[in-house]
Protein backbone atom coordinates (compact mmCIF):
# COMPACT_ATOMS: atom_id res chain seq x y z
CA UNK A 1 0.00 0.00 0.00
CA UNK A 2 1.30 3.43 -0.96
CA UNK A 3 0.79 5.50 2.19
CA UNK A 4 1.60 9.21 2.26
CA UNK A 5 0.41 9.67 5.85
CA UNK A 6 -1.25 7.59 8.55
CA UNK A 7 -4.65 6.40 7.38
CA UNK A 8 -4.24 7.46 3.73
CA UNK A 9 -4.14 4.86 0.96
CA UNK A 10 -2.73 6.93 -1.88
CA UNK A 11 -3.00 3.97 -4.25
CA UNK A 12 -6.80 4.31 -3.95
CA UNK A 13 -6.77 7.98 -5.03
CA UNK A 14 -9.21 8.81 -7.81
CA UNK A 15 -8.19 10.70 -10.95
CA UNK A 16 -10.52 13.29 -12.48
CA UNK A 17 -10.68 15.31 -15.70
CA UNK A 18 -13.20 18.16 -15.72
CA UNK A 19 -13.66 20.33 -18.85
CA UNK A 20 -13.37 24.11 -18.62
CA UNK A 21 -16.15 26.35 -19.92
CA UNK A 22 -13.60 28.67 -21.56
CA UNK A 23 -9.93 28.20 -22.31
CA UNK A 24 -8.12 29.48 -19.23
CA UNK A 25 -4.46 29.54 -18.29
CA UNK A 26 -3.77 27.84 -21.61
CA UNK A 27 -5.81 24.72 -20.78
CA UNK A 28 -9.24 23.39 -21.72
CA UNK A 29 -9.65 20.81 -18.95
CA UNK A 30 -8.60 20.50 -15.32
CA UNK A 31 -6.97 17.31 -14.13
CA UNK A 32 -6.08 16.05 -10.68
CA UNK A 33 -6.67 13.45 -8.00
CA UNK A 34 -8.66 13.20 -4.78
CA UNK A 35 -7.61 11.04 -1.85
CA UNK A 36 -9.53 9.97 1.25
CA UNK A 37 -8.20 10.00 4.80
CA UNK A 38 -9.37 10.02 8.41
CA UNK A 39 -10.32 13.70 8.22
CA UNK A 40 -12.13 13.52 4.87
CA UNK A 41 -11.07 14.11 1.28
CA UNK A 42 -8.08 16.06 -0.01
CA UNK A 43 -7.10 17.11 -3.54
CA UNK A 44 -3.75 16.70 -5.30
CA UNK A 45 -3.83 18.66 -8.55
CA UNK A 46 -0.51 20.28 -9.46
CA UNK A 47 -0.53 21.42 -13.08
CA UNK A 48 1.18 18.96 -15.44
CA UNK A 49 4.17 21.24 -16.07
CA UNK A 50 5.08 21.31 -12.35
CA UNK A 51 7.99 19.03 -11.52
CA UNK A 52 7.96 16.50 -8.70
CA UNK A 53 9.70 18.81 -6.23
CA UNK A 54 7.08 21.54 -6.72
CA UNK A 55 4.29 18.97 -6.65
CA UNK A 56 5.39 17.73 -3.22
CA UNK A 57 3.89 20.86 -1.65
CA UNK A 58 0.55 20.10 -3.31
CA UNK A 59 0.64 16.61 -1.82
CA UNK A 60 1.44 18.04 1.62
CA UNK A 61 -1.65 20.24 1.33
CA UNK A 62 -3.80 17.26 0.30
CA UNK A 63 -2.51 15.21 3.23
CA UNK A 64 -3.14 18.07 5.66
CA UNK A 65 -6.71 18.32 4.39
CA UNK A 66 -7.41 14.56 4.41
CA UNK A 67 -6.06 14.17 7.94
CA UNK A 68 -8.13 17.04 9.35
CA UNK A 69 -5.25 19.26 10.42
CA UNK A 70 -6.61 22.73 9.65
CA UNK A 71 -6.60 25.65 12.10
CA UNK A 72 -10.01 26.98 13.24
CA UNK A 73 -11.67 29.75 11.20
CA UNK A 74 -11.98 33.32 12.47
CA UNK A 75 -14.83 34.23 10.06
CA UNK A 76 -17.80 32.34 8.67
CA UNK A 77 -17.91 33.90 5.21
CA UNK A 78 -15.43 35.17 2.64
CA UNK A 79 -16.09 37.80 -0.07
CA UNK A 80 -14.92 36.72 -3.53
CA UNK A 81 -14.15 38.25 -6.90
CA UNK A 82 -15.57 36.96 -10.14
CA UNK A 83 -13.07 35.95 -12.81
CA UNK A 84 -13.31 37.32 -16.32
CA UNK A 85 -11.24 35.30 -18.80
CA UNK A 86 -9.88 36.73 -22.05
CA UNK A 87 -13.33 37.24 -23.58
CA UNK A 88 -14.74 39.79 -25.98
CA UNK A 89 -16.28 42.88 -24.31
CA UNK A 90 -19.89 41.75 -24.57
CA UNK A 91 -19.21 38.39 -22.95
CA UNK A 92 -16.94 39.98 -20.35
CA UNK A 93 -19.73 42.39 -19.40
CA UNK A 94 -22.15 39.49 -19.12
CA UNK A 95 -19.84 37.46 -16.87
CA UNK A 96 -19.24 40.39 -14.51
CA UNK A 97 -22.90 41.39 -14.43
CA UNK A 98 -24.19 37.89 -13.75
CA UNK A 99 -21.67 36.92 -11.08
CA UNK A 100 -23.16 39.00 -8.30
CA UNK A 101 -19.69 40.01 -7.04
CA UNK A 102 -18.57 43.55 -6.29
CA UNK A 103 -15.02 42.76 -7.40
CA UNK A 104 -13.84 41.37 -10.73
CA UNK A 105 -10.44 40.03 -11.72
CA UNK A 106 -9.88 40.46 -15.46
CA UNK A 107 -7.36 38.37 -17.36
CA UNK A 108 -5.08 40.45 -19.61
CA UNK A 109 -1.95 39.93 -21.69
CA UNK A 110 -3.03 36.57 -23.08
CA UNK A 111 -1.13 37.27 -26.33
CA UNK A 112 1.61 39.75 -27.32
CA UNK A 113 -0.66 42.36 -28.93
CA UNK A 114 -3.61 42.02 -26.58
CA UNK A 115 -3.69 45.53 -25.10
CA UNK A 116 -6.53 46.96 -27.28
CA UNK A 117 -8.65 43.90 -26.43
CA UNK A 118 -7.65 44.16 -22.77
CA UNK A 119 -8.70 47.80 -22.59
CA UNK A 120 -12.08 47.06 -24.14
CA UNK A 121 -12.59 44.13 -21.76
CA UNK A 122 -11.72 46.20 -18.69
CA UNK A 123 -14.03 49.01 -19.80
CA UNK A 124 -16.86 46.49 -20.24
CA UNK A 125 -16.30 45.06 -16.78
CA UNK A 126 -16.27 48.53 -15.22
CA UNK A 127 -19.57 49.24 -16.96
CA UNK A 128 -21.03 46.02 -15.53
CA UNK A 129 -19.87 46.68 -11.96
CA UNK A 130 -20.55 50.41 -11.86
CA UNK A 131 -18.36 53.00 -10.15
CA UNK A 132 -18.54 51.32 -6.73
CA UNK A 133 -17.13 48.00 -7.93
CA UNK A 134 -13.47 47.01 -7.76
CA UNK A 135 -11.57 45.96 -10.89
CA UNK A 136 -8.24 44.15 -10.72
CA UNK A 137 -6.26 42.66 -13.61
CA UNK A 138 -3.93 39.67 -13.86
CA UNK A 139 -1.11 39.50 -16.41
CA UNK A 140 0.46 36.23 -15.20
CA UNK A 141 3.96 37.64 -15.59
CA UNK A 142 3.60 38.30 -19.32
CA UNK A 143 5.19 41.76 -19.54
CA UNK A 144 8.65 43.24 -19.28
CA UNK A 145 9.04 46.32 -17.09
CA UNK A 146 8.52 49.03 -19.72
CA UNK A 147 5.58 47.19 -21.30
CA UNK A 148 4.02 46.71 -17.87
CA UNK A 149 4.33 50.36 -16.92
CA UNK A 150 2.73 51.55 -20.16
CA UNK A 151 -0.04 48.94 -20.06
CA UNK A 152 -0.88 49.54 -16.39
CA UNK A 153 -1.30 53.27 -16.96
CA UNK A 154 -3.71 52.67 -19.85
CA UNK A 155 -5.61 49.92 -18.05
CA UNK A 156 -5.95 52.09 -14.96
CA UNK A 157 -7.57 54.81 -17.07
CA UNK A 158 -9.84 52.31 -18.83
CA UNK A 159 -10.96 50.90 -15.48
CA UNK A 160 -11.56 54.27 -13.92
CA UNK A 161 -9.07 53.11 -11.29
CA UNK A 162 -7.65 49.64 -10.76
CA UNK A 163 -7.67 47.99 -7.35
CA UNK A 164 -4.37 46.28 -8.19
CA UNK A 165 -2.40 44.55 -10.95
CA UNK A 166 -1.48 40.94 -10.29
CA UNK A 167 1.95 39.64 -11.34
CA UNK A 168 2.69 42.06 -14.22
CA UNK A 169 6.22 40.64 -14.64
CA UNK A 170 7.88 37.35 -13.71
CA UNK A 171 10.92 38.33 -11.65
CA UNK A 172 10.84 39.94 -8.21
CA UNK A 173 13.22 42.73 -9.21
CA UNK A 174 10.98 43.50 -12.20
CA UNK A 175 7.94 43.77 -9.93
CA UNK A 176 9.85 46.16 -7.70
CA UNK A 177 10.84 48.29 -10.71
CA UNK A 178 7.25 48.49 -11.95
CA UNK A 179 5.95 49.32 -8.48
CA UNK A 180 8.31 52.30 -8.26
CA UNK A 181 6.98 53.71 -11.54
CA UNK A 182 3.20 53.33 -11.27
CA UNK A 183 0.56 54.54 -8.86
CA UNK A 184 -1.40 51.27 -8.84
CA UNK A 185 -0.96 48.53 -6.24
CA UNK A 186 1.09 45.54 -7.37
CA UNK A 187 0.12 42.04 -6.24
CA UNK A 188 2.56 39.14 -6.29
CA UNK A 189 1.25 35.67 -7.11
CA UNK A 190 3.72 33.38 -8.91
CA UNK A 191 6.59 35.23 -7.25
CA UNK A 192 5.35 33.93 -3.90
CA UNK A 193 4.10 30.42 -4.63
CA UNK A 194 6.86 29.41 -7.06
CA UNK A 195 9.79 30.97 -5.21
CA UNK A 196 12.30 29.31 -2.89
CA UNK A 197 11.99 32.30 -0.55
CA UNK A 198 8.56 34.02 -0.61
CA UNK A 199 9.94 36.71 1.71
CA UNK A 200 12.00 38.14 -1.17
CA UNK A 201 8.86 39.89 -2.41
CA UNK A 202 8.50 41.87 0.81
CA UNK A 203 12.21 42.50 1.29
CA UNK A 204 12.57 43.82 -2.27
CA UNK A 205 9.59 46.16 -1.96
CA UNK A 206 8.09 44.34 -4.93
CA UNK A 207 4.43 44.21 -3.94
CA UNK A 208 1.64 45.87 -1.99
CA UNK A 209 -0.45 42.70 -1.85
CA UNK A 210 0.44 39.00 -1.70
CA UNK A 211 -1.70 36.33 -3.36
CA UNK A 212 -1.70 33.08 -1.41
CA UNK A 213 -2.64 29.64 -2.73
CA UNK A 214 -2.41 27.03 -0.05
CA UNK A 215 -1.91 24.01 -2.34
CA UNK A 216 1.40 25.16 -3.89
CA UNK A 217 2.50 26.57 -0.52
CA UNK A 218 2.04 23.19 1.19
CA UNK A 219 -1.23 23.62 3.04
CA UNK A 220 -3.22 26.02 5.16
CA UNK A 221 -0.84 26.16 8.12
CA UNK A 222 2.23 26.70 5.96
CA UNK A 223 0.45 29.44 4.00
CA UNK A 224 -0.52 31.17 7.24
CA UNK A 225 3.13 31.18 8.27
CA UNK A 226 4.05 32.75 4.92
CA UNK A 227 1.38 35.42 5.41
CA UNK A 228 2.69 36.25 8.87
CA UNK A 229 6.30 36.42 7.70
CA UNK A 230 5.57 38.56 4.63
CA UNK A 231 3.58 41.08 6.63
CA UNK A 232 1.57 42.40 3.67
CA UNK A 233 -2.18 42.35 2.98
CA UNK A 234 -3.15 38.96 1.57
CA UNK A 235 -5.64 37.68 -0.97
CA UNK A 236 -6.39 33.96 -1.16
CA UNK A 237 -6.85 32.56 -4.64
CA UNK A 238 -7.80 29.17 -5.98
CA UNK A 239 -5.52 26.98 -8.06
CA UNK A 240 -8.53 26.01 -10.19
CA UNK A 241 -9.46 23.05 -8.03
CA UNK A 242 -12.75 21.21 -7.69
CA UNK A 243 -14.81 21.88 -4.56
CA UNK A 244 -12.64 19.34 -2.73
CA UNK A 245 -9.44 21.33 -3.10
CA UNK A 246 -11.23 24.67 -3.08
CA UNK A 247 -12.27 23.90 0.51
CA UNK A 248 -8.61 24.18 1.54
CA UNK A 249 -8.25 27.60 -0.06
CA UNK A 250 -11.46 28.71 1.66
CA UNK A 251 -10.14 27.40 4.99
CA UNK A 252 -7.03 29.53 4.50
CA UNK A 253 -9.10 32.64 3.78
CA UNK A 254 -11.27 31.90 6.81
CA UNK A 255 -8.22 31.54 9.08
CA UNK A 256 -6.29 34.68 8.08
CA UNK A 257 -6.25 37.20 10.95
CA UNK A 258 -7.11 40.02 8.53
CA UNK A 259 -8.79 39.90 5.14
CA UNK A 260 -9.05 43.30 3.48
CA UNK A 261 -9.65 42.19 -0.12
CA UNK A 262 -12.11 39.89 -1.87
CA UNK A 263 -10.57 36.50 -2.63
CA UNK A 264 -10.19 34.70 -5.93
CA UNK A 265 -12.33 31.71 -4.99
CA UNK A 266 -15.21 31.91 -7.47
CA UNK A 267 -13.44 29.44 -9.75
CA UNK A 268 -16.04 26.70 -10.03
CA UNK A 269 -17.66 29.06 -12.54
CA UNK A 270 -14.75 28.23 -14.86
CA UNK A 271 -15.30 24.46 -14.64
CA UNK A 272 -17.96 22.61 -16.61
CA UNK A 273 -18.64 20.22 -13.74
CA UNK A 274 -17.53 19.38 -10.22
CA UNK A 275 -16.95 16.33 -8.04
CA UNK A 276 -19.28 17.61 -5.32
CA UNK A 277 -23.02 17.72 -5.99
CA UNK A 278 -25.64 20.39 -5.50
CA UNK A 279 -25.64 22.74 -2.52
CA UNK A 280 -22.45 21.21 -1.07
CA UNK A 281 -20.44 22.62 -4.01
CA UNK A 282 -18.48 25.75 -3.09
CA UNK A 283 -20.29 28.33 -5.20
CA UNK A 284 -20.71 31.89 -3.89
CA UNK A 285 -24.06 33.52 -3.27
CA UNK A 286 -24.22 37.29 -3.59
CA UNK A 287 -20.45 37.52 -3.97
CA UNK A 288 -19.80 35.62 -0.73
CA UNK A 289 -18.69 32.06 0.04
CA UNK A 290 -19.94 30.56 3.28
CA UNK A 291 -17.32 28.61 5.21
CA UNK A 292 -18.64 25.02 5.48
CA UNK A 293 -18.70 23.14 8.78
CA UNK A 294 -17.72 19.86 7.11
CA UNK A 295 -15.43 19.02 4.20
CA UNK A 296 -17.01 18.63 0.75
CA UNK A 297 -17.32 14.97 -0.20
CA UNK A 298 -17.06 13.85 -3.82
CA UNK A 299 -20.03 11.93 -5.16
CA UNK A 300 -19.17 8.42 -6.46
CA UNK A 301 -21.25 8.98 -9.58
CA UNK A 302 -19.39 12.21 -10.34
CA UNK A 303 -16.03 10.52 -9.75
CA UNK A 304 -17.05 7.95 -12.35
CA UNK A 305 -18.42 10.59 -14.73
CA UNK A 306 -15.23 12.65 -14.68
CA UNK A 307 -12.76 9.77 -14.64
CA UNK A 308 -10.33 10.01 -17.60
CA UNK A 309 -11.41 8.07 -20.66
CA UNK A 310 -7.79 7.32 -21.45
CA UNK A 311 -6.43 4.73 -19.01
CA UNK A 312 -2.91 5.87 -19.82
CA UNK A 313 -3.77 9.24 -18.30
CA UNK A 314 -4.96 7.58 -15.09
CA UNK A 315 -1.70 5.62 -14.94
CA UNK A 316 0.29 8.85 -15.54
CA UNK A 317 -1.30 10.48 -12.49
CA UNK A 318 -0.85 7.46 -10.23
CA UNK A 319 2.77 7.14 -11.29
CA UNK A 320 3.32 10.82 -10.60
CA UNK A 321 1.70 10.56 -7.19
CA UNK A 322 3.88 7.57 -6.29
CA UNK A 323 7.03 9.51 -7.23
CA UNK A 324 6.00 12.64 -5.36
CA UNK A 325 5.05 10.65 -2.25
CA UNK A 326 8.67 9.52 -1.88
CA UNK A 327 9.94 13.11 -1.60
CA UNK A 328 10.45 14.87 1.68
CA UNK A 329 7.89 17.65 2.20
Amino acid sequence: MLSGAAGLDLAAARVYTVPLRTRFRGITEREGMVVHGPGGWGEFSPFPEYDDAESASWLAAAIEQATGAWPPPVRDQVPVNCIVPALDPARAHDVAARAGCRTAKVKVADHPRSLPDDLARVEAVRSALGPAGAVRVDANGAWDVDTAVAAIRELDRAAGGLEYVEQPCRAVDELAAVRRRVGVRIAADESVRRADDPLRVALAGAADVVVLKCAPLGGVRRALRVAEAVGLPCVVSSALETSVGLAAELALAAALPELGFACGLDTLSLLDGDLVPGPAALRPVGGVLAVPHTLPTPDPALLDRFAPVDRARTLWWHTRLARVATLKR
